[in-house]
């Protein structure tokens, strides 16, 4: 077995992950977390939400994971959220058709290829139907949100959601009036979406429901200066540096990425900074953490400029978990279009300034008769316009796509001198997006170990190798044999403890060993052993499951020198006298 398959093996086994309607055969993007997968998958989410929003500040919102379809054809979800999509005419299995390219031809990536030329690449390199050898037919687009209705009947047209963003969007006037219209400002959301993936063959990386910790930080256009840059200007980013054939790892100082350019602003490198504190914290390894400019071909072409953080797996390679874009006003622009509200914010000045302005002035008594109940958006039409179309003797103005002409004498215009306290702005937007499945997988994969007891007996044991305060289960208290004696103080211990918070597994059904392996292999990082030394003088054993170290404490104040040891307040071998082993 690979890394994968021995990971995904014991987190089965063990009740981390779970194919989802497995009693009835199962389908493939769907995974259920069992209880020690849910439990490390809330530590995960809480150690976001206190750098997000205790730290940073970005108050956290929750939105339907449904919505209706005008928020989407807004977005452009509707109209180009899909993947390329060939079906074998023999078998009528599906499959994403630059995946099979890729894999056909051995090329990185054929994500950027039109339609036209990857039917073209599958014809003229005969690449055939994996499943059972057929010919592919033809290279469409596939929408990948799920389409539904709200209410009876035909209904009202909805998706479910394929990101968490739209939500915080579309509540931005909310928004802006709880933080009192103040740039920069942040919202956060973590949440279900959903995308019908065409063929979701690599396990919990590809998944068709999925969570997402999302972030979008509202900033002034004109200046994208962060004002704690300082507190990561020394930090050491892997940076992922493509040339024309290929590319290179550069440890780069964060502060000289941006005087060099390879990352925009300050504003994004603080949070690609952050991103990379995030993920080192719950455990991702250093040296397989790397950050990844998108290409100019991959790039959205409203984006200022967009980073992938990618995590080495032992199967999959490098794997995008995180993406830190510089949206622009995109989003909130396209919302305005769409929904006829604008989006944006009122900004006082300290002191009114003097500008010249452009003034118009519809004449209403003019407009009512002749364009009756379309007169007042007509009239807010010609305020929009430049002189030089208002100067037309016959002004052509768009009304709810119908086209209406104004005669030049319904209208006056002039440039005057104006005192203004304000101006209205349109906030760019920085977005963190973290794929919290991914992730979860990742830090099963960099936790996992199998060593070596002894070489002589072949005696192994598997461990993950958790940070501390992710593990689902951070501390085991285990009576040294099933006695009735030491079973009423474990039991007490136990509950000492976990009127603490933490988190405890009681164990008394089997040797001691075999419990200390079970409690290795699920990650606990501390064992406390109830022995009958504990009946004399009020001691117990901790173990250290990294090093198997044991050392002897009081149980005086037991529960508290175990959060200590969870925290990082006090070190494993200043917690106790060590015990020879």
């Amino acid at each position: 077995m690979d890394k994968y398959e021995q990971v995904i093996e014991l987190a089965k086994r063990r009740g981390f992950l779970w194919n989802s309607f497995e009693l009835y055969g199962g389908t493939g993007g769907f995974y259920d977390y069992g209880p020690l997968g849910s439990t490390l998958k809330r530590r995960i989410e809480q150690i976001w939400r206190e750098m997000y929003v205790v730290h940073e500040g970005f108050m956290e919102i929750e939105t339907p994971t449904i919505g209706i379809e005008d928020v989407f054809r807004a977005s452009g979800h509707v109209g180009g959220f899909s993947d390329p999509l060939c079906e074998c005419i023999e078998c009528g299995e599906a499959f994403r058709a630059d995946h099979l390219v890729e894999d056909e031809l051995d090329i990185e990536s054929a994500e950027a290829m039109s339609n036209n030329i990857l039917e073209k690449a599958i014809r003229e390199n005969e690449i055939p139907c994996p499943v059972c050898g057929g010919k592919l037919g033809s290279v469409y687009s596939f929408n990948l949100m799920f389409n539904s209705n709200i209410g009876p009947g035909n209904g009202k047209p909805a998706y479910l959601r394929p990101e968490t963003a739209q939500g915080m969007f579309i509540n931005f006037l909310r928004l802006a009036r709880y933080y009192r219209e103040k740039l920069p400002f942040g919202v956060t959301q973590i949440g279900k979406s959903y995308r019908n993936e065409i063929s979701p063959r690599q396990g919990v990386i590809r998944l068709r429901e999925f969570t997402q910790a999302e972030a979008e930080i509202f900033i002034p256009p004109e200046d994208k200066s962060h004002p704690e840059f300082d507190r990561y200007a020394d930090t050491i980013l892997n940076l992922y540096i493509e040339n024309e054939n290929d590319g290179s790892i550069r440890p780069t100082r964060l502060e000289d990425a941006v005087k060099e350019g390879y990352i925009a602003h300050e504003y994004l490198a603080y949070h690609i900074a952050l991103t990379q504190e995030f993920l080192l914290r719950i455990g991702i390894k250093p040296d397989k953490l790397r950050f990844r400019q998108h290409k100019k071909d991959e790039m959205a072409h409203y984006a200022v400029d967009c980073w992938d953080a990618e995590i080495e797996s032992d199967r999959f390679g490098w794997i995008e978990t995180v993406g830190i874009a510089d949206r622009t006003n995109y989003d909130l622009k396209a919302h305005t279009d769409a929904s006829g509200t604008e989006l944006s914010i009122y900004r006082e000045y300290e002191e009114p300034e003097t500008v010249n302005q452009l003034v118009v002035k519809p004449d209403m008594s003019k407009l009512g008769p002749a364009f009756k109940g379309k007169a007042k958006a007509v009239a807010e039409e010609l305020k929009k316009m430049p002189p030089g179309e208002l100067e037309k003797d016959n002004i052509e103005v768009t009304v709810d796509g119908e086209e209406y002409t104004v005669p030049s004498n319904m209208v006056e215009f002039s440039e005057e001198t104006v005192k203004v306290s304000g101006e209205t702005v349109v906030p760019h937007v920085i977005e963190p997006s973290y794929g919290i499945d991914r992730i979860i997988y990742c830090v099963l994969e960099h936790a996992y170990n199998k060593e070596m007891i002894n070489e002589d007996e072949e005696d192994y044991r598997i461990v993950l190798k958790f940070k501390k305060e992710v593990s689902p289960i951070q501390v085991a208290v285990l009576p040294l044999m099933s006695k009735s004696e030491l079973i009423k103080p474990a039991r007490g211990i136990s509950t000492r403890i976990r009127k603490k918070g933490v988190i405890t597994a009681y164990d008394d059904s089997g040797t001691i060993g075999r419990r200390y392996r079970r409690n290795d292999e699920i990650g606990t990082p501390f064992s406390i052993t109830i022995d009958y030394q504990t009946l004399e003088d009020n001691t117990v054993t901790i173990r250290d499951r990294d090093t198997m170290q044991q050392i002897r404490t009081s149980t005086d104040n037991i529960e508290d020198v175990v959060c200590d040891l969870i925290y990082g307040e006090l070190e494993f071998e200043n917690a106790g006298t060590p015990v020879a082993t």
